[in-house]
């Protein structure tokens, strides 16, 4: 037993180096509050053998739309969401496929580029949160993201530890206002 957990500890876990390109943008678009985001790292090397071998790689976006109310009173969370997507890898036609399993509704992006599949699976693009006549004109609100990537799906402890998944901190957008000013 304690074999096994020393095994396990000196496990070298993968350094996916998972990060968000920069603060997440929120933007109001069309009387609709958009967000993009994009995540570096999303496939580590360490994933690659497992991917080729049929592993898929899930990578989920953990969505926080919150209302700000000051500095001394608790902010109150608006809407949540989850997006997740699937890479996986087809040994037959050696092509690369990106679907969304959730949360939103895209089309499947075929690739033979690793690259290209990564790049796709791994931005957030216009992603609605919803309209901007639900919010207050006079309030102010942030977005929050987080981000995990895992084989199989499988976001754990033991699987963090082991190096078969990865995740990111909390990151928030700067503050913004529904009301528009000309």
């Amino acid at each position: 037993m304690i074999l096994a957990i020393g095994l396990l500890l000196a496990a070298a876990p993968a350094r996916s180096e998972l990060r968000f390109s920069n603060r997440p943008e929120v933007f109001l678009n069309d009387f609709d509050l958009t967000l993009q985001a994009v995540l570096l790292g999303a496939i580590p090397p360490s994933f690659h053998e497992s991917l080729k071998s049929g592993i898929p790689t899930h990578i989920r976006f953990y969505i926080e739309l919150w209302k700000y109310n000051g500095r001394f009173w608790p902010n109150e969370r608006l809407h949540a969401r989850t997006v997740e997507r699937q890479l996986t890898y087809n040994v037959v036609t050696k092509e690369y496929k990106v679907v969304s399993t959730a949360g939103e509704q895209q089309e499947p992006y075929v690739t033979k580029d690793l690259r290209e599949a990564q790049r796709v699976a791994s931005e957030i693009r216009g992603l609605k949160l919803g309209p901007a006549s639900a919010l207050d004109p006079s309030g102010l609100y942030f977005v929050q993201v987080k981000a995990d990537v895992s084989l199989s799906g499988v976001n754990s402890f033991l699987a963090r530890l082991t190096g078969d998944a990865d995740q990111t901190d909390w990151i928030r957008s700067d503050l913004l206002t529904p009301l528009r000013s000309q």
